[in-house]
């Protein structure tokens, strides 16, 4: 062109970016302005968007600034940018200042107010806003639903959704293919499935999305056939899956270790052309290591032309899942030597790996490598480090750097008090606490749990009873993990009153956690009648009674000699529940036989366990041994506890017990002078005051 004027410059800037050439788009802008051309809201708006996609932060920054010189930054479609960036970025507050700078009445604001904190997980917020707009009464359009329903899916709020999907049909705008995926996806994320189907069956039009968003809501679900049926549904329909449709379809035959079913979608995927989509590798990976076969997920990754650090993750994860430890450490190295750039998912493999396998040298090694690659700030890397260190009783290492660490998560402060009590320092992580409190956080339910947890492994009760009103006062008194921690602490710190209290005031959550709590607490206070209400409480809830339910009501049976009440719920289990016993269910009832002299009948229970017994459960046969004098089975049972641990003390002890009590003093001489020529060292007993100050 000979000459070029604003329009010119400014369509060819919005072209490009539109075209997906957003070098070229800003370029272009950048010669515009050193032309002498003013870009106008158009070319503003435009470049803004493109800031957006690529992430130039500090681009974007400029071009807002130059928005407030030239006085354009209250245009509708420049200020929506704006706020679209800010939002992208994650700058929620900086978002809020540009919303409530632009005009009240252009929808594309409220929109993009609304989108905004939908992006940054705000789904509350969101629905705020859409409340407000209502008020307002700014007319609605597909854009303003569409954001409204993905905010409730983040709130997951079945009522609030159900509002919304009324709101929708009273609009009078147009019901869209998208808006009714998104009315699926929201009532599948609040836990109204037979809702989303019912929907997804109402559809006149259905596109790919539809059914892949349908696809999506079945991961909770455990019948492969179900899924299978759908799918054979979706094939006759006539629509054709692309590769969303594989990666999804190939993640749920993982999720239900469906091996046969995985294989016949992979070789479709091979037919339909879609098998070297990197998701659909992925998904491959995923699906081969959830079903065990790990070589196969080897031989996919093996034969990917384009390795991005995506798929390497997505091996390591799966060695990581099947404890292939060696494997974990090896794709490591092979990922750091072939140049490829890492991410925060790969460091948290490798590390979560070397904690298991107690590794403390390559956890040095890896850190250094966090470090040098920028990546120590992350939360989720920084929790799994701490707990690596606390776990090889690197208590100066774990402190130093969590003291160090530049910004502190709630996840790390949760780590780091987590793995303290795991290792038994009880106290330093009430000191973590309170410093966390003073530091003028929230502690989150899981924090409040695991210190509670704490308080009821060394029997503070002062401290659970000042920390029960500060669980109160944050509102996590019905939460399950929460109440049940307040429950077991007052049980085990003696105050059988005040763990009733607590059930009290979280019986509106109904779950079995809290019962089975509960029960147990009145089990360990040896009160059978009150457990075995709670226990019938449960039952007229319609609760379920899980594994440990039955440990729960058992144990409080063992302590009253009512065995063969223990005995019948045993076999409830299976006769009434179709549920097979747990380990920890036998090794209750191997306990309670024991106790009560059914000694044989124990030994029976053990040979029978369709599972290799515990130490524990040997444990419990020789304690009833020495109870009732039982010499030639506290022998046996001695000897295979040895066999699972050499040098246990308790095994030793209780041995000599039974031979002193049996008069038989040169044997249990010999039982104790071998665990001195075995340097088997008995652990202490001891006593401690709890201190209070207030």
């Amino acid at each position: 062109m000979a000459e070029r004027n604003l329009v010119s410059w400014t369509l060819i800037v919005s072209a490009a970016i539109q075209n997906g050439e957003l070098d070229m788009g800003l370029k272009m802008y950048v010669d515009m302005t050193t032309n002498g051309f003013m870009p106008n809201e158009f070319a503003v708006g435009s470049v803004m968007k493109a800031c957006v996609s690529m992430g130039a932060s500090e681009f974007g920054y400029s071009i807002h600034c130059f928005a407030l010189k030239i006085g354009i930054e209250k245009n509708p479609f420049v200020g929506c940018s704006v706020l679209n960036f800010y939002a992208k970025l994650g700058d929620v507050a900086a978002a809020e200042r540009v919303f409530y700078s632009l005009s009240s009445d252009d929808v594309g604001c409220w929109n993009a107010m609304i989108g905004g904190y939908a992006h940054c997980g705000y789904g509350f917020e969101a629905l705020n806003v859409v409340s407000s707009m209502l008020f307002e009464g700014i007319t609605m359009d597909k854009y303003t639903l569409i954001n409204a329903l993905q905010g409730c899916s983040l709130v997951a709020d079945f009522d609030i959704g159900r509002q919304i999907h009324g709101l929708i049909i009273r609009s009078e705008v147009e019901c869209s293919i998208s808006i009714v995926n998104a009315l699926i996806d929201m009532y599948i994320k609040s836990s109204g499935m037979d809702y989303a189907f019912k929907v997804f069956e109402r559809m006149a039009d259905k596109d790919v999305i539809s059914w892949n968003t349908l696809f999506g809501g079945f991961s909770e679900n455990k019948n492969p056939g179900q899924t299978a049926s759908l799918f054979h549904k979706f094939i006759l329909s006539g629509s054709r899956p692309n590769h969303v449709t594989f990666s999804i379809l190939l993640r749920q035959c993982g999720k239900l270790l469906d091996l046969d079913l995985g294989l016949q979608l992979q070789c479709l995927a091979l037919h339909c052309g879609f098998l070297d989509g990197e998701n659909v590798t992925s998904s491959l990976i995923y699906m081969f290591c959830r079903c065990g076969a790990v070589e196969m997920a080897h031989s996919v990754f093996d034969n990917v032309s384009y390795k991005n650090i995506t798929t390497w993750n997505e091996l390591l994860s799966g060695y990581c899942f099947n404890c292939c430890d060696a494997d974990v450490l090896k794709t490591f190295c092979n990922i750091w030597e072939s140049g490829v750039e890492v991410n925060g998912c790969t460091f948290f493999y490798v590390v979560e790996t070397c904690c298991r396998s107690e590794n403390q040298q390559m956890v040095v090694q890896i850190h250094g490598a966090i470090i040098k690659t920028g990546f120590s700030s992350c939360g989720y890397i920084c929790s799994t480090l701490i707990k690596s260190y606390v776990n090889f009783g690197q208590l100066d290492n774990s402190f130093e750097f969590f003291n160090g660490a530049e910004r502190l998560d709630m996840a790390s402060w949760g780590a780091m008090m987590s793995a303290l009590v795991h290792q038994g320092h009880n106290h330093e992580a009430v000191t973590i606490f309170y410093s966390l409190v003073e530091a003028g956080e929230k502690p989150d339910e899981y924090i409040l749990g695991t210190i509670l947890n704490s308080c009821a492994a060394i029997g503070a009760y002062q401290r659970t009873k000042s920390i029960h009103p500060f669980v109160i006062k944050l509102g996590f008194d019905t939460e399950v993990y929460v109440a049940s921690a307040v429950i077991d602490a007052y049980a085990k710190c003696g105050d059988i009153k005040g763990a009733g209290m607590a059930f009290d005031q979280s019986f509106n959550s109904n779950d079995v956690i809290v019962y089975n709590t509960f029960i147990m607490a009145y089990a360990h206070h040896g009160l059978v009648s009150e457990a075995m209400e709670i226990f019938d409480k449960m039952k007229l809830a319609n609760l379920q009674p899980s594994q440990a339910t039955f440990v729960s009501v058992m144990s409080a049976c063992s302590h009253k000699g009512l065995v063969d009440k223990g005995c019948l719920l045993f076999k409830s289990m299976d006769s009434q529940y179709g549920m097979q016993p747990s380990p920890d269910c036998y090794g209750c009832l191997v306990d309670m036989l024991s106790r009560n002299g059914y000694l044989e009948d124990a030994k029976h229970v053990i040979e029978i366990m369709p599972f290799q017994p515990s130490p524990t459960v040997y444990r419990s046969l020789l304690s009833g041994c020495r109870i009732h004098g039982n010499k030639e089975l506290g022998e046996w049972a001695s000897e295979k506890l040895l066999l699972l641990l050499p040098k246990n003390d308790a095994a030793h002890v209780l041995l000599s017990k039974v031979y002193s009590e049996d008069g038989c003093w040169e044997s249990a001489a010999i039982v104790r002078r071998g665990m001195t020529e075995k340097q088997v060292l008995k652990d202490p007993g001891y006593s401690w005051i709890e201190t209070w100050s207030s």
